[in-house]
């Protein structure tokens, strides 16, 4: 118990710029003080004390505006900032590595017995306001935007926003890879190539790139045919993309068919 709480304040430091020394977190850090209460009562409630468990827990409310059921179970590494008004239920489960920002609720949906609360899984975040409700599963390194509602399950890595919630990125390493690349070879570096926000100028952005590479491959497959025909015209080539696999992407790249696609993601569904 007493190695989870060092641990919680230590990652303080790697999520909080704000933070300056340990004394400073440990004393006037609400989320820290509702994690350590919790950790106590956790180990109460394990130990069949389950009214001292919950006077604690409450104690714990009055004093820090969290609300942490101790029959929770919460991982290592857990980080809540700012703090006021969080509340997570007694069937949460909450993995390694996971934020939380003010205003969350880790709720649920029946008042029936058993597991009704969401579990979020190794390095999930979750914004500001944002409410998680039902037994569901948000997986490895999701976020949730700030007051988005989530109701069904989450895939691993995607950024969801809006209500209901939905899904605004999915992560593709190799579509990232190739946007950067061809980025790279016109000398442009976006804003919106983050690809967290939804942004729809950002979207359009990463659309044309998708195009441009698509081009730039077909180009260069029309220009590999005609050297073999003998005819010399391409041989002034074009600048390069840094990326060794381009010519293996050529059937990959799917160029943008319409304006409306600029716009809207394909993968942009609700959850």
């Amino acid at each position: 118990m007493f190695r989870r709480i060092r641990q919680d304040v230590a990652c303080v430091f790697e999520r909080d710029p704000a933070a300056r020394n340990t004394f400073e977190v440990l004393t006037t850090y609400p989320g820290v003080h509702a994690i350590v209460h919790y950790r106590l009562a956790n180990w109460l409630w394990r130990k069949n004390l389950k009214w001292l468990a919950r006077f604690l827990s409450t104690f714990s409310r009055w004093m820090t505006g969290i609300e942490i059921h101790p029959g929770a179970t919460i991982g290592d590494r857990f980080f809540i900032d700012h703090g006021m008004g969080v509340v997570i239920g007694e069937t949460a489960e909450i993995g390694n590595d996971c934020t939380l920002y003010h205003g969350v609720t880790l709720g649920g949906t029946s008042w029936n017995k058993g597991k009704r609360h969401p579990t979020l899984c190794d390095g999930v975040v979750v914004g500001a306001g944002a409410k998680v409700l039902g037994p569901i599963t948000v997986h490895e390194g999701a976020r949730i935007g700030s007051n988005a509602v989530v109701t069904k399950e989450v895939p691993a890595g995607v950024s969801v926003v809006g209500i209901p919630g939905r899904i605004i990125r999915k992560p593709d390493p190799e579509l990232d890879k190739r946007r950067k690349d061809i980025a790279e070879k016109i000398g442009f570096d976006a804003y919106g190539m983050a690809d967290e926000m939804p942004d729809p100028v950002a979207r359009s952005l990463n659309n044309l790139m998708d195009h441009m590479l698509a081009v730039d491959c077909k180009i260069n497959n029309i220009c590999k045919s005609l050297n073999k025909l003998g005819d010399t015209s391409c041989n002034e080539a074009m600048p390069e993309l840094k990326a060794s696999h381009v010519e293996t992407l050529a059937d990959k790249a799917e160029p943008v068919s319409s304006s409306s696609e600029l716009v809207t993601p394909k993968d942009n569904k609700p959850l």
